[in-house]
């Protein structure tokens, strides 16, 4: 699932090797942090969010199979 959520981040981006991702794993969750550099931040987040709710829609579909609940944090 991190790969998953690399590979989406990394195609949106212009800097792909500033993007890191780290998963923090719960008893029922997943958090998936996101790290991009600061120019690339509206590239990913999108025009109201709407990217941003995008690639968490996706992570949320992928991980039912799971059944833990998936968590995408956007950060600088």
């Amino acid at each position: 699932m991190k790969d998953l959520v690399e590979y989406m981040v990394k195609s949106l981006v212009d800097n792909p090797e500033q993007v890191k991702v780290s998963e923090v794993q719960g008893e029922q969750s997943v958090i998936y942090e996101v790290r991009v550099a600061p120019e690339d931040m509206g590239k990913v987040i999108g025009k109201q969010g709407r990217i941003a709710r995008s690639i968490r829609t996706i992570v949320k579909a992928a991980c039912v199979k799971t059944g833990k609940k998936a968590v995408v944090e956007i950060l600088e």
